[in-house]
């Protein structure tokens, strides 16, 4: 069985990755609604600060900053995976899915990486909302709903 070591930082700022099982599918942004609910009650439970956010088709990019006192990061995703599968209908599971209890809709992993300075910081942010322009899905950052740059450059 794989044995991952994560650093155990409070307060770290964290560049993440979450991908769902069925890549090339738009059942993320499909089910975008329910993510958002997923993380706005997981947020209100156990508190972080979300700096940047974009929701792809299929997979996510997000930087988050933990409290200065917590790293328990990976709990914090397991509850809102958790929270969106439940939401979702129940469709047909493969049997490993069904012997751990999992619905089938996320990769069983996430991958993650400890931002190191506010250079890497605002590389990770920048890279969350261009994602979308990389992808061609859109020809600007500001046409991609799923994304908080919105929320960083609404006009003052």
């Amino acid at each position: 069985m794989s044995c991952y070591h994560r650093p155990r930082l409070n307060g770290a700022s964290i560049f993440f990755t979450v991908c769902i099982a069925r890549r090339g599918s738009s059942q993320l942004i499909d089910n975008v609604h329910i993510l958002r609910e997923a993380v706005r009650v997981t947020k209100r439970e156990r508190p972080f600060h979300i700096d940047a956010w974009v929701v792809m088709p299929d997979h996510l990019h997000c930087v988050w900053t933990l409290p200065a006192t917590d790293a328990d990061y990976a709990t914090r995703w397991s509850v809102i995976k958790a929270r969106v599968s439940r939401a979702r209908p129940h469709s047909a599971r493969r049997a490993s899915h069904a012997q751990r209890r999992e619905h089938g809709f996320w990769q069983r992993r996430f991958w993650e990486h400890h931002l190191r300075s506010p250079a890497d910081k605002a590389t990770a942010i920048e890279y969350c909302w261009v994602k979308p322009v990389k992808h061609g899905l859109v020809e600007r950052p500001e046409d991609w709903d799923c994304t908080s740059w919105h929320r960083e450059h609404r006009a003052a």
